[in-house]
């Protein structure tokens, strides 16, 4: 750690949690407290790891060579779960097992690991999930261990219309190899459509597991107890609701108002000319579901495709939506298929490549191609399924169609409510996808679904829980949010909650968005909360609103556009005198503008503890490691 770095205060441990970690630690030998380490971290962030083999007795746990440990990184969930998966296969055949999130491993236990199963997410260009960037940087880095008697699986998860598709699961794999381990098996390259490839990885890692634990495994496994899969991430929480994406709930829509974007023009298919932004205020019925949330986690919703977008495809195939087509065991018209049970807002490389081999097109091979891969992200940029289906025409029929596409996927929304002020209740802020490219109209699949649905409609959904992103459980602690945009929403849900607990550390919002007119989200909400203390203090950015600056020509007719991360430089002072006196950080919304604030955080940092841009990273990235720096960012 830096010398900067060093004077982040210490994040002293919440009596309760003391006195939680005593009672464990009673009676337990040093050999009997390793384990104990995930969990310490964990409790020292404000809330445990969401699992652990636990050690019935006071016995010590599995010893490392009779152990399978998992360990995930995940900024959504979809790691997480896979790898609770996993690790409840591993357990149901007998094997110890220990299941960790990134953060809450002890990298120095890494050169005393036999097996090691990671699963872990890219996050958009090559990006590592935040939990997972204290571990990727250690086995990265010099002071990672040789690991000669480590065996190894690595399965990554990602976004094959990004270029570095699974960049982290790639390089984590091959740094392994580097450091002497032997892989078990090749990296795991999951697409959206992940069991397609988790499954089989699956399957052949418990197999490797039985091998490599061999007697081990029989002689210790009996005294494990079961996983405790999800800790503070069931849906219901006690209530006995399993919900998810496969299984959801039918909630009821109470509200949709929209709260920005007056002039705009419409998502109607076909319209062409600009069109401009429409944010929407939800509000859905969670009454009878059991579920429960927490300020900071995301409502999943499982959408049905606009059907003018089913229309237009058809139109473009030549194909009758009444066909039947029977795919992975289902028989379906090709109209339900398309409207349900496939993807056709987002691209993917394995569809480019099959629309090449039928269209026999040599400039959609040649765009596939490594040298060309930035004409190619320029396509997964501003294409949709039907613009494919128009620049490269094939012959299709049905059944090809649907083994084309990928299945559909849910889309998370950041949770912009607190169940103690609106109870049965969950608020969500949808930024509703429409514009004009390549001489037709676009919508978001989900963002189209929800801004078109009435009052009393039914929507399916579930929680997905982000466990980092929570209010500090000591309340006395200040908290700065950082949300341009639809980013402000999680922050709505913040202020609700410490005003219901009675929170008494203050509460900072920067804000920003193109004008104050039109996109000013919340903001009667916000100006009553800062008459009431519920809000101490607001920064605003309008980048589009004319604002002269000193140092340009004015008869140019130039303006300066200010953003939110220009902002934080102005009230660097006051930031980092919050940060020093313990205040937790967090900040929302997209991929690009999280990698702006980043840097003017840096330069904050750098500005008011001497200047040191490598103590400014060390400082942030400490707090990242004590859960003092969050990011939600997509």
């Amino acid at each position: 750690m830096t010398a900067a770095a060093a004077t982040v205060p210490p994040s002293p441990l919440p009596e309760d949690r003391r006195a939680l970690l005593a009672r464990l630690v009673e009676g337990l030998d040093g050999n009997s407290l390793w384990w104990l380490s995930g969990f310490a971290a964990g409790l020292a962030q404000g809330h445990p790891p969401p699992s652990l083999a636990v050690i019935p007795g006071g016995q010590p746990a599995a010893p490392a060579s009779g152990r399978l440990t998992i360990v995930y990184g995940s900024q959504t969930g979809n790691a997480r779960r896979a790898a609770e998966q996993l690790a409840g296969d591993a357990e149901a055949a007998g094997l110890a097992v220990r299941l960790l999130r990134a953060d809450a491993y002890p990298t120095r236990e890494l050169a005393g690991e036999r097996l090691l199963y990671i699963v872990i997410s890219t996050q958009g260009e090559g990006d590592p999930p935040d939990d997972a960037i204290g571990l990727v940087e250690f086995i990265g880095g010099r002071r990672a261990p040789k690991l000669p008697e480590l065996s190894y699986a690595v399965l990554g998860l990602g976004d094959s219309s990004y270029a570095d598709f699974c960049g982290i699961g790639r390089r984590l794999d091959a740094r392994l190899a580097e450091l002497g381990a032997r892989r078990l098996q090749p990296l795991g390259e999951a697409d959206l459509d992940i069991d397609s490839v988790a499954t089989p990885w699956r399957s052949r890692a418990l197999a490797d597991a039985r091998q490599v634990l061999g007697d081990a495994a029989a002689t210790t496994a009996s005294n494990v107890t079961p996983l405790r899969h999800g800790h503070g991430h069931g849906h219901g929480h006690g209530h006995g609701t399993a919900y998810s994406a496969q299984h959801p709930f039918t909630a009821e829509l109470l509200a949709r108002q929209p709260i920005s974007g007056r002039d705009f023009k419409g998502p109607a298919f076909g319209h062409y000319g600009r069109i401009d932004k429409r944010v929407h205020h939800l509000e859905l019925s969670l009454e009878g579901s059991g579920l429960h949330y927490e300020p900071g986690d995301a409502l999943g919703i499982v959408h049905r495709n606009p059907p003018q977008l089913v229309d237009a495809i058809l139109a473009a195939t030549g194909l009758d939506g009444d066909t039947g087509v029977s795919h992975g065991g289902h028989e379906r018209p090709l109209a339900q298929w398309l409207g349900e049970h496939r993807e056709l807002t987002r691209i993917s490389r394995p569809l480019l490549a099959t629309v090449a081999e039928r269209s026999g097109s040599a400039d959609l091979a040649g765009l596939l191609e490594p040298a060309r891969s930035g004409e190619l992200a320029a396509v997964f940029a501003d294409h949709q399924l039907i613009d494919v289906l128009h620049r490269w025409p094939a012959d299709w029929d049905a059944t090809a169609l649907v083994a084309a596409l990928r299945p559909a996927a849910h889309r998370l929304y950041s949770i912009a409510s607190s169940r103690r002020r609106v109870g049965e209740e969950v608020h969500l802020t949808v930024d509703e996808l429409a514009y004009d490219a390549h001489g037709r109209g676009h919508v978001g699949a989900a963002s189209g679904f929800l801004a078109a649905l009435q009052e009393g409609a039914q929507v399916p959904v579930f929680v997905e829980p982000n466990e980092r992103f929570r209010v500090p459980a000591d309340a006395s602690r200040d908290i700065i949010m950082i949300g341009p945009g639809t980013g402000v929403a999680p922050f709505r849900g913040f202020v609700q909650e410490r005003a219901e607990t009675g929170a008494s550390g203050r509460n900072w919002l920067f804000f920003g968005a193109r004008h104050f007119n039109s996109d000013f989200l919340y903001q009667v909400e916000w100006q009553e909360a800062l008459q009431k203390k519920e809000l101490h203090r607001l920064d605003l950015a309008f980048s589009r609103d004319p604002l002269k600056s000193p140092h340009m020509d004015a008869r140019a007719g130039s303006q300066q556009r200010i953003y939110v991360q220009q902002r934080l430089r102005e009230r660097g002072r006051d930031l980092y005198d919050w940060l020093q006196g313990g205040a937790h950080l967090y900040v929302c919304g997209a991929i690009a503008m999280g990698r702006d604030v980043h840097a003017a955080l840096l330069d904050v940092v750098a500005a008011h503890n001497g200047g040191d841009a490598e103590a400014a990273a060390g400082y942030l990235s400490a707090l990242q490691r004590e859960g003092r720096y969050a990011r939600d960012v997509y």
